[in-house]
């Protein structure tokens, strides 16, 4: 019988020593109820405040890695060998998650990927489920930790080959940090990525100089037991690296190998958009190096049927880190990721 009990965010204990198992309550919209967010809070006897360490699965609804590799660690991880702080939110996003989609489309339609913006969850407007959610991880999660894992992968979106993720920052102390621990995932790929986009959770807990990581782990709404090893083996890392879990790191996999690679997809160039809507053909395998002009796909449009398909080419030298994850695409839709060998000087730490 589970001994998880039911509160609101303001009666988390974050800060007494031992093990806590909660369902987090946040009112629901449709009902007159409750959305259940599972958190896992295990304090060690060397907690700090503002520090530890927090992994969150399922931002996205459909990307199933995270809630697997964290509920695992939830029942393997032994109390006694916590030192600092760990939080474990194995589905974040209950509402997209029950609907098994990137957005929450049966409650507010909102990805909570984009929901980090001003005044989410106290406005009319942006007050719906999704932006409780974002306001719930800055009002109580933020303030007790210094390391943020999202295990995110491509559901029903992307294809890519199993990727770490981080965005550009200024200081080289936090960059240096957040490298060194993406690399203890063990991913083939660790991938500087691009920082555009508005209303992000891994940009907001950049900018609050957190070591902050994000994931490509598998696509297609189903679980390898080689991404699941990724993220359980890399959030272990990490709680050991910052002083949060007892025991020893050893590098593993690619790590281990010496042939993971660092490379970045920053730059426009390293994105091709769908021209019109089509059916989309790889041509080049999911890492597979390519050249800048090279046809790594080809779209083919069944309106004219008689004419040759659009060749999808790469804009730069590089690797490739993501394509479309379903043979139908729409126009707009990024449907090949090129990323090069990172730049020195690009960024703090490298």
């Amino acid at each position: 019988m589970s001994s998880r009990i039911v509160v609101p965010p303001s009666e988390i204990d974050f800060e007494s020593r031992g093990r806590r198992d909660y369902w987090v309550a946040l009112e629901h919209d449709s009902i007159w109820g409750e959305w259940h967010l599972p958190l896992t809070v295990i304090v060690g006897p060397a907690a700090k405040n503002g520090e530890g360490l927090v992994a969150f699965g399922s931002t996205h609804g459909d990307e199933y890695e995270g809630p697997v590799a964290i509920k695992n660690l939830m029942r393997d991880i032994d109390t006694a060998d916590v030192l600092g702080r760990i939080i474990f939110i194995p589905v974040l996003n209950v509402a997209a998650f029950r609907s098994g989609a990137r957005e929450s489309v049966d409650d507010d339609g909102l990805n909570l990927n984009r929901a980090f913006v001003d005044r989410a969850g106290e406005e009319p407007g942006i007050s719906g489920i999704t932006h409780r959610i974002a306001k719930f991880v800055r009002d109580n999660i933020w303030p007790h930790v210094h390391v943020v894992l999202d295990i995110h992968s491509g559901g029903r979106v992307a294809r890519y080959p199993p990727v770490m993720l981080f965005h550009p920052v200024d200081d080289a102390e936090q960059g240096r940090l957040t490298i060194e621990t993406a690399r203890l995932f063990g991913t083939p790929f660790v991938c500087l990525f691009q920082d555009r986009t508005p209303g992000l959770m891994l940009s907001e807990s950049e900018r609050l100089g957190n070591v902050t990581i994000g994931s490509e782990l598998g696509w297609g709404q189903f679980v390898s037991v080689q991404t699941v090893k990724y993220a359980r083996q890399g959030i272990i890392g990490a709680a050991i690296m910052h002083g949060q879990l007892a025991g020893e790191i050893s590098p593993a996999d690619h790590h281990a190998a010496g042939d993971q690679k660092l490379v970045e997809a920053v730059d426009r160039e390293c994105y091709v958009p769908a021209p019109w809507p089509g059916l989309y053909e790889p041509l080049v395998e999911l890492g597979a190096p390519v050249k800048k002009g090279q046809t790594v796909a080809l779209v083919h449009d069944y309106h004219r049927i008689d004419e040759d398909p659009w060749p999808v080419r790469a804009g730069l030298d590089g690797y490739v880190l993501g394509q479309s994850v379903t043979a139908k695409v729409i126009p707009g839709q990024h449907i090949l990721v090129v990323a090069r060998d990172i730049r020195r000087g690009r960024y703090p730490g490298v």
